[in-house]
């Protein structure tokens, strides 16, 4: 691992065209470094939280986010981290001040020797490459405190053999059948050579005796059905694998011969026919061109009456488009002025028919009438609240007077006798 965090981290135009998939690549290797430092029981056991996704604080449109849990996620873990690196740090609460957790986080990890460039608002939202830059430091951090790193990996040197097959019992290959044929003749040239006439001899020879094979043998007691079993089952052991050296240059050249010689005759064929196409063709433009002249000279007057009418229908076109400009203004006055015309009209009819109408007058005498009903109405009920009012209050000065009568009695006498 190389120490990038002193990079300066630019803009987008600056950094080239992979730096929008950079924090992808850096959130895989994260989350392989918090595997390594057991953050399944170490965090997510202990706050009840399930595993990060690969690509889980990685900010995208492609990607679901919610930002609370994102942030939250990220504040555990950078927390547990520094702690990790040997630096106590308190676990942030989820309702603690976002503003004083970031900056406390990255107070952090200044301390360890990495250069911050960006504000801490970049952290708030709990996504993005600057979240997946603090937890990677971190991370490689706390892998440094326990002493872990890691290495290059060892490839095995790869020996350039030859391309084999591996050969099965039931297989054959086609080098091998030319080998065995071309090694059988030469095995029978050293031990025994022999002639044609020695082998003419030793056929007639052998068709004057008769055959010391039984007759039984020429007929077949075997049941099909158990012949096309055995013939089903023998059948994938008997295929033949061709194998094709495709390194030799000699089959290049071969084809390379090939392909010339079927080259030469196709063009040979094809450059006769060709020859033959072109002379016809050059005959045909040759006709088609006297031709031409002939319509030509015999169509000449036509052509400049032709000419002479086209000159007069393009005057003629003009002076239409002359005429119909005047009519299309003045039929655009007769519409303006026909609809102010009805406008007026309108207005007219309007104020004619209220004029000649006596339904308003109606509607008032209706409304008078039932006005004059209701004020009689009230005048009854006025003069009801006013009698019921004057026997209250007559009642009420008679109690009063009552009262008074009751209160002033005087006492009686005393007598003699008292």
């Amino acid at each position: 691992m190389a120490d990038d965090g002193n990079v300066r981290r630019g803009d987008e135009d600056d950094r080239g065209p992979g730096a929008a998939h950079q924090a992808f690549v850096v959130m895989e290797c994260l989350l392989e470094k918090l595997k390594v430092l057991n953050y399944e029981e170490d965090v997510l056991a202990k706050h009840n939280m399930k595993n990060l996704s690969r690509h889980y604080f990685v900010s995208s449109s492609y990607l679901a986010s919610n930002p609370g849990e994102q942030f939250y996620m990220f504040t555990i873990i950078a927390a547990w981290l520094i702690s990790t690196a040997g630096r106590p740090f308190a676990e942030p609460q989820e309702y603690d001040e976002p503003n004083a957790t970031v900056s406390n986080i990255l107070a952090e990890l200044r301390a360890f020797g990495v250069k911050v460039d960006f504000p801490p608002s970049k952290l708030k939202s709990g996504s993005g490459e600057h979240v997946c830059f603090v937890l990677d430091r971190l991370a490689e951090e706390a892998l440094k405190r326990r002493g872990f790193s890691f290495r290059r990996p060892n490839y095995p040197t790869e020996t350039t053999e030859e391309e084999s097959v591996i050969e099965d019992d039931a297989e054959l290959t086609l080098s091998r059948v030319e080998e065995e044929m071309i090694e059988e003749p030469d095995e029978e040239e050293e031990e025994n050579v022999m002639d044609l006439e020695a082998l003419k001899l030793r056929t007639a020879h052998s068709e004057a005796e008769p055959s010391s094979k039984p007759d039984e043998i020429l007929e077949s007691t075997v049941d099909a059905a158990e012949w096309n079993l055995e013939v089903e089952r023998v059948l994938p052991q008997l295929k033949v694998t061709i194998r094709t050296d495709n390194k030799d240059w000699r089959i290049h050249v071969d084809q390379m011969h090939q392909h010339r010689d079927g080259i030469k005759s196709s063009l040979r064929e094809a450059k006769s026919y060709l020859d033959k196409l072109q002379e016809d063709i050059g005959k045909t433009l040759e006709k088609v061109s006297s031709r031409e002249k002939y319509i030509n000279n015999q169509l000449e007057h036509l052509i400049q009456e032709y000419r002479s009418a086209q000159a007069k229908l393009s005057e003629a076109k003009e002076r239409y488009q002359q005429a119909s400009g005047g009519v299309t203004e003045r039929t655009r006055v007769l519409a303006e002025i026909s609809e102010e015309l009805e406008k007026v009209k309108q207005e007219m009819e309007e104020k004619g028919s209220s004029m000649s109408d006596g339904a308003p007058v109606v509607k008032i005498k209706q409304s008078l009438t039932k006005l004059k009903q209701e004020i009689v109405q009230m005048d009854v009920r006025i003069g009801v609240v006013e009698h019921t009012l004057l026997q209250a209050k007559l009642k009420e000065k008679s109690n009063m007077t009552r009262d008074m009568h009751a209160t002033n009695i005087p006492e009686p006498a005393a007598g003699p006798f008292a």
